[in-house]
Parts: C-alpha cells; sequence; structure tokens
C-alpha cells in the first residue's frame, strides 16, 4: 500500500478535460484555453506534453485554463480580460524547472501568494504558502532578509512550501533557500548564478513571473470567482477588491452604545500604521476565520481556518509561541524543537536544554509585545482582542461593525492600545 501510494505521488495524469472552455454570461462568452507543457518522460526522456500533474490529490484529474477571449461586463462591474495571465500563462519557459511537474496546490499556493504580494511591492518581500495559506510574510531590506524572517516565522510549516519571491533571485537568498525544502520557488528573474545554487534541488519546481513588475495593477481588478456545489451546482461572485489604499484608509476606532460615544483614546504611532497596513495586506490572502500578529513587517504567527474568533485568536497565540521556540532551538543546537523534545525524553540531552528554550520564549512571550493584531471580521465580543492584548498587542486593525465595538474599544483604551477600522470584511473561504 506504502509503495502504490508512493506511485501514485510521482505519477502525472492523463486529463480528459476539454482542450477549450467556454462560459456564456446571458449574450457574453468566455473562453479558456487548457494550458499543456512539453517535457522529457522521468523514465524514457521522450518528449510528452502535460498538464496539471493531478488536483489536490493523487488519483483526481484536473486542468489548468488560461483567459484567451471574451471581454464580460456586469453591472457597471468590467472583470478582468484576457492577455493578463500569470499562473495560468505559465510556459515550459517560465517553467524553469519542473520540478516534479506541477499539482493544482503548487499553482494555487503560487496564485495566493501573487494575491498577496500585489499589496506588497514597494521593497522586498517574500511569501511562504502552505496548502493555500501563507506561513510567513516578511519585507526585508534586502531580499535575504525578507525570506529569513519568513522562514524564521513558521519553519515548521514553511517545510515544503511554496515561495514566492517579488524581487529578481539573487546569490544570497538562494543559498539561503537551499538550505530548506520547497516545492515551488517563483521569483520574476533570477540573477546570475542564482540558478545554479536552487537547482540542486532536483524535485524544485522554479517559476519565472514575466508580469511581476506590473503586480500592483492587479489589485484594482475583479475576476469571477466560482464555487462549485456537490450537486454540481454553481455559486458565482465577483472577487472582493481591498478598500483599504493607505494610512487614510483607516478610520480610529469609534462607537455609539447606548446614546454614548466610545473612541480610541491613542493615535497610532508611524511604526504601528505600518504594520497596521501590512497586517492587512496579508491577511486579504488568509483563509477565514483568521487572526494575524504581526511585528516590525514580518509576521508572528497566522492563525486560520477556526470556526470561532477567540479561539482562533488563542490558536495564533499558541502558534507564535510554537514557532518562537522552534526558532530558538534551531538556531541554538541545530534541531527542531521537537527533536529536543524527544532527545530530552529519551535521555540524548539534558533537561535543562528544554528548559532553557522554553524559559526564554516566556521571558519574551515569543515576541508578541508591541505587535499588531489583524482580524478578518469584528469581534463579536472583546474575548478575542483580549487574547492578543494580554500578550503585549500595541495595535489592532479589524473591520469593525459590532453591536460589542464598543467594548471591544474600551479593551483598547484599558490595554493603552490603539485600534482601527476598515469598514470592509476580508472573509476568504
Amino acid at each position: 500500500m506504502s509503495q502504490d501510494l508512493k506511485k501514485m505521488y510521482r505519477t502525472v495524469m492523463d486529463d480528459h478535460f476539454p482542450e477549450e472552455l467556454s462560459i456564456r454570461f446571458g449574450h457574453q462568452e468566455l473562453v479558456y484555453r487548457k494550458r499543456t507543457w512539453k517535457f522529457p518522460d522521468d523514465k524514457t526522456g521522450e518528449l510528452i506534453e502535460k498538464g496539471l500533474r493531478y488536483g489536490e490529490n493523487p488519483g483526481q484529474e484536473a486542468a489548468l485554463y488560461e483567459l484567451i477571449s471574451g471581454n464580460l461586463t456586469l453591472g457597471d462591474c468590467r472583470f478582468i480580460e484576457p492577455k493578463r495571465g500569470l499562473v495560468s500563462a505559465i510556459t515550459e519557459e517560465d517553467m524553469v524547472q519542473a520540478g516534479k511537474h506541477p499539482g493544482k496546490i503548487n499553482l494555487t499556493d503560487l496564485d495566493n501568494g501573487l494575491n498577496i504580494v500585489k499589496y506588497l511591492m514597494d521593497r522586498p518581500c517574500a511569501v511562504i504558502l502552505k496548502h493555500n495559506n501563507p506561513c510567513g510574510v516578511a519585507h526585508g531590506q534586502t531580499l535575504a532578509e525578507a525570506y529569513a524572517r519568513a522562514n524564521r516565522a513558521d519553519r515548521i510549516a514553511a517545510f515544503g512550501g511554496c515561495l514566492v519571491l517579488n524581487r529578481p533571485l539573487d546569490k544570497t537568498t538562494a543559498e539561503l533557500v537551499a538550505q530548506n525544502y520547497l516545492e515551488v520557488l517563483a521569483a520574476p528573474d533570477f540573477e546570475e548564478g542564482s540558478l545554479e545554487i536552487v537547482k540542486k534541488r532536483a524535485n524544485l519546481r522554479i517559476i519565472q513571473v514575466r508580469r511581476m513588475d506590473r503586480l500592483e495593477e492587479y489589485r484594482h481588478l475583479r475576476f469571477v470567482d466560482f464555487k462549485s456545489l456537490m450537486d454540481g451546482g454553481l455559486i458565482v461572485q465577483q472577487s472582493q477588491l481591498c478598500a483599504v489604499k493607505g494610512p487614510q484608509d483607516l478610520k480610529l476606532a469609534e462607537a455609539v452604545h447606548e446614546g454614548k460615544t466610545y473612541r480610541i483614546q491613542r493615535m497610532p504611532t508611524e511604526k504601528e500604521i505600518q504594520d497596521l497596513l501590512f497586517g492587512w495586506y496579508v491577511e486579504q490572502g488568509v483563509t477565514s476565520n483568521s487572526v494575524l500578529y504581526v511585528k516590525d513587517l514580518c509576521t508572528v504567527a497566522i492563525g486560520t481556518g477556526e470556526q470561532d474568533r477567540v479561539g482562533v485568536a488563542e490558536l495564533a497565540v499558541y502558534k507564535a509561541y510554537r514557532n518562537y521556540g522552534d526558532a530558538l532551538c534551531f538556531e541554538k543546537y541545530g534541531l527542531s524543537y521537537k527533536e529536543l523534545e524527544r532527545a530530552v525524553e529519551t535521555g540524548q540531552r539534558p533537561r535543562k536544554d528544554r528548559e532553557e528554550i522554553d524559559a526564554a520564549v516566556r521571558e519574551v512571550k515569543a515576541g508578541l509585545p508591541g505587535s499588531t493584531m489583524v482580524s478578518d471580521a469584528f469581534f463579536p465580543f472583546r474575548d478575542g482582542v483580549d487574547v492578543g492584548l494580554r500578550q503585549g498587542v500595541t495595535a489592532v486593525v479589524q473591520p469593525g461593525g459590532s453591536l460589542r465595538d464598543w467594548e471591544v474599544i474600551e479593551a483598547c483604551n484599558e490595554a493603552g492600545a490603539t485600534m482601527v477600522f476598515t469598514g470592509q470584511r476580508a472573509f476568504k473561504h
């Protein structure tokens, strides 16, 4: 059974989806072309043409389609037009190294990475994703610093992830990337000598995204978002446009309750504003319900996919402590925290080694003091924001709109924290 599964993972499936797909909206028609690539067969070396490796799991046929014709306008919304392909337009030339041949998840991770990076193009940025959610996102003075910070934010989840860079890969960054196991590496270009370094990872899929210099344009473009139902039905919606363009769109939290006006007493500092914006832009690519903590233009922890807001706030705190301890452990002993834990349990290392790491994490509260808390929807009760405030959060960004906004404002004022409203929810399902 184990060998059969391994073989399935390595099999590039044939698919039976048509070469062309068309969708009609009344009298308007969108036309899509299936994307395939020609690569040498692993065993025979013969040139073969294939589409996606498989879908979300081995045994699921899948296909990638690029919009090639049709200019859809519904109401006052003109949707994205052909010839703007990013992931759907990847060619053999862009597939610098095919690795194990891309599957659905590899490309949806890349797509969501670009969805986040489009807001963060003003300075070097690295986004590492796993299962269509970011694990770590960071800016840096250099690309290497951005990658190192994003990787350190959650080394555990980054293993086998998809890395999206918004600057050409340089040799310094390549050396860092080559030390870790990734499934996908995407960048706008590759400086001389960098490819030779990362190509040593034979299974790594290396992809050039040529339109990345124009990525900011996509902030203002809508696409048609399809959700397929198990009965064969469809739900169709416009994609969301982020209403926050800059600091001017962050409104100091204010609410009225029983005739009394509640206001945040402290304005955010310039540093907090930068983190508030950074966190809100990262939030655009995180599955709901979610709460993030960010600090110094880097994610501290990302809580995602929970059903209750206080629970996801607590989950993100847990991940912050876990990730910080793991990073310290790796830097000090060259081991993951779990490896150290087992070594202590089996008597291979002294118990004090783990206790020192734990004490160091507790001393700084996993780096959470001074961080910004980001919530994709309002806090229905103050218990959610209290989770972050107890850890030393000093700034909060959320949509606002709860009947209990007043008590969340009071909680922030009691803690000396600031809070801003975006006036727009950021659910992503």
